[in-house]
């Protein structure tokens, strides 16, 4: 039960890192400081309850580690600095926010390498091993631009002058983002297949055993995305905000859907898919 709860929290950490990253995306100088405000806010909170749940089922399995502590380390740096670029929205130290910012990213994206290699089959190292983590970090990408999208979105209703320029960048990024995961997604247990005993036996093992649970969550996630994402293109050519944020909506479901689906996938086969 430990490891069924540990494979699903992930998905907090990915909103909260992925949601960071998409936040370098919308011109700062450009918009009302409100949007980052509440938007880091909630990526801080997303980041807080991954951590506290992760504590939580280390302290009921019982087990820790160099590499746990580190992981748990990395984990609580992330919220901090998170926290302090936050904090410095309410002032004008733009060096200290800009530093913030950085190093928040930085220790984001390391912190999500590290959670997903902790997964890893032991066969699986060298370079499989890093390749391993690339399908969480795409997806992260993926969900955190999507999240960011709809947000953005009703800032609209807000700050009624606003250029529709920053949410076509977010819409941009989301797209490359999820097509760039998609295809991570059918590359590497290509990899796997031709490169390691190990690794050809649990993909026959994926498309024998779990080939439904596969095709749903390729075609439930990011497929399915990317098709709401050309809506979302469609829509914001007219240009329509409020109706491309309800597509946004239906395009972070999908993103959700397909991340579950991956962890199910992760909890049955140790593959990070």
């Amino acid at each position: 039960m430990t490891r069924f709860g540990d494979c699903f929290i992930l998905i907090f950490a990915q909103l909260a890192v992925g949601g960071t990253v998409a936040l370098a995306v919308p011109p700062f100088r450009l918009m009302e400081r409100g949007f980052f405000k509440s938007s880091a806010g909630i990526f801080l909170g997303f980041a807080l309850v991954f951590l506290a749940a992760k504590v939580n089922l280390i302290v009921r399995g019982g087990t820790f580690s160099l590499r746990i502590g580190f992981e748990v380390a990395l984990w609580t740096a992330f919220c901090s600095v998170l926290g302090v670029y936050l904090a410095s929205l309410w002032g004008d130290d733009y060096v200290r926010r800009a530093r913030a910012f950085a190093l928040s990213l930085i220790l984001g994206l390391a912190a999500i390498v590290v959670t997903a290699d902790a997964y890893r089959p032991v066969p699986l190292d060298g370079v499989l091993g890093l390749l391993y983590t690339l399908p969480v970090l795409t997806g992260t990408l993926a969900m955190g631009g999507v999240a960011t999208g709809m947000l953005l979105g009703h800032w609209y209703l807000i700050d009624l002058g606003l250029s529709i320029d920053p949410l076509q960048r977010l819409l941009r990024f989301f797209l490359v983002a999820t097509a760039v995961h998609l295809a991570v997604l059918l590359l590497v247990p290509a990899l796997y297949a031709i490169t390691s005993p190990y690794g050809a036996a649990a993909v026959r093992s994926l498309l024998i055993d779990h080939r439904p649970l596969l095709v749903t969550r390729l075609g439930l996630g990011p497929i399915a995305a990317l098709l709401i994402g050309y809506l979302i293109h469609r829509t914001l050519l007219i240009p329509q905000t409020m109706a491309a944020t309800g597509l946004f909506y239906i395009a972070i479901l999908f993103v959700m859907v397909g991340e579950m689906l991956s962890r199910l996938i992760l909890f049955r086969t140790s593959l990070a898919l």
